[in-house]
């Protein structure tokens, strides 16, 4: 093919055209010169074809398809480029590690000197509370909605289902210590894997609870929280009880994957979807990425395939682990629990599925940091390889009990906790009042909150991304 003169007025949309006409060449370098001249916009619609196309062989299992189309990917896609050449390397390597999966021995081999080391895990978390505003404002909320709740109440427990950051207590504690009737006696429960992390969080609060002169008193509870043993939270008669669950229960999901498997089997599998898609994405060739992952109707267009067929989990009843732990929670008859979870769809039993919805939820939070950091930023490159390329790998590349990045929209959490007992508790409007102000004062287009259902959603471009709501017992 002759190179493309670059004051041709169809420069902007022959390339595009020709995706359906181009099949990857297994030689070496890029077949197709122009690919390189491709703007931005033309480069991620190029990608998106791209990794829709490995996401088709990957499902197949056409090693050599995947091979090829790896090459390809690899002449644009780049952790250190515009948004979406970051997100297809990312994408990219989940894709790449699914494969790996398939030969234990080998995936085992080359992963067997890596080292996770828990205080970058912690390092990498507190980047992402720093950079985002998301944990800030369900901090806010979460607060708020506990403080509203326990007025007069002069014992309080608190229990932290994952019990890492100080800065959300120590913001209650001052808050508390201002009640025109006194500071309540408060005992917290934090549960966490790392017992370093709860001594850490034990001095702190200590610290700042003798500071405030309130009367405190902090629970650790080392485990992870399917291991959570009830009896250790010591709930005491008298007590008024508040649970505080932060991106922790879609975990729990991982845990009934083999009950709904055998339940719901897998849909037969036909290659038609994935290409409708593509057929639906060449059309687009004018459209900015943003525009493409906001076009609903690119999703709508989408029909099933071996990875795309309606597949979320068929209903939010017959999770054993999940409504075994939910029923615990409402043995402990809470006043109030507030739950904090990423509100996307990102639990659907095939492949296909769960690469689109993810698409569109990283996407959205790659653009936040291209808006505020600078390509070079090393607390970005850290954030999005350290925690978001490992949740999507997650998302990706693993099943079965691995597979713990199972977020779902609020709708699905709503229906699966008021079949266990809980009723929503709409949050208050002082309660929101305060969530946007501090979204107001963060300096960054494109945030906002929006009310559903009395539960607060906190958006990005008009994409939902975090959802916070308060539940209470139903007797």
């Amino acid at each position: 093919m002759a190179p493309m003169d670059e004051r041709s007025s169809s420069v902007t949309s022959s390339p595009l055209q020709l995706f359906s006409m181009m099949s990857p060449s297994p030689s070496l370098g890029s077949p197709y010169p122009w690919v390189r001249e491709l703007k931005s916009e033309e480069r991620g619609l190029y990608l998106i074809h791209l990794l829709l196309t490995c996401a088709n062989h990957v499902a197949s299992g056409s090693l050599e398809n995947v091979n090829i189309t790896f090459e390809q990917i690899s002449q644009l896609a780049s952790a250190d480029g515009d948004t979406m050449q970051r997100i297809a390397a990312y994408f990219t390597e989940a894709l790449a590690d699914r494969i790996l999966k398939t030969w234990p021995g080998l995936h085992k081999a080359l992963n067997s000197t890596r080292i996770s080391l828990p205080s970058e895990e912690i390092l990498v978390r507190k980047l992402f509370f720093e950079l985002f505003p998301f944990l800030k404002i369900a901090y806010v909320i979460t607060n708020h909605a506990i403080i509203e709740s326990m007025e007069g109440e002069k014992m309080v427990h608190i229990i932290d289902l994952h019990s890492a950051e100080p800065a959300q207590w120590i913001a209650l504690l001052q808050a508390l210590s201002a009640r025109p009737e006194g500071p309540p006696h408060l005992r917290i429960t934090g549960i966490h894997p790392q017992k370093e992390v709860l001594e850490q969080m034990a001095h702190r609060l200590t610290e700042e609870a003798e500071k405030l002169d309130i009367p405190f008193q902090f629970n650790p509870i080392v485990c992870k929280l399917e291991n959570l043993d009830f009896e250790k939270l010591r709930v005491k008669t008298g007590e008024a009880l508040a649970i505080s669950s932060v991106l922790q229960l879609h975990s729990l999901l991982a845990f009934d994957d083999e009950f709904l498997r055998k339940k719901s089997p897998l849909p037969s599998k036909n290659s038609n979807g994935v290409v409708h898609l593509q057929q639906r994405v060449l059309q687009l060739n004018q459209t900015t990425l943003g525009e493409l992952l906001e076009n609903n109707d690119v999703v709508n267009q989408h029909s099933p395939s071996p990875d795309s067929a309606s597949s979320s989990p068929p209903s939010f009843t017959g999770h054993p682990k999940m409504d075994g732990f939910l029923n615990a929670l409402w043995g402990l008859t809470p006043k109030l629990m507030v739950i904090t979870e990423q509100d996307s769809n990102h639990n659907g039993s095939t492949l296909m599925e769960r690469l689109l919805e993810s698409l569109y939820f990283y996407a959205a939070l790659f653009d936040c940091l291209e808006s505020t950091l600078s390509r070079t930023s090393m607390e970005r490159l850290k954030v999005e390889k350290m925690l978001f390329g490992e949740e999507i790998k997650n998302i990706i590349a693993c099943e079965g009990v691995e597979r713990k990045e199972r977020h779902e929209k609020l709708e699905k959490w709503a229906q699966r906790l008021d079949s266990v007992g809980f009723h929503s508790v709409p949050l208050s409007y002082y309660c929101m009042l305060q969530a946007r102000r501090l979204l107001q004062g963060y300096g960054c287009d494109g945030y906002r909150i929006k009310e559903e259902n009395g539960c607060a959603v906190i958006c990005c471009q008009d994409r939902p991304l975090f959802s916070v709501s308060a539940w209470r017992c139903r007797k």
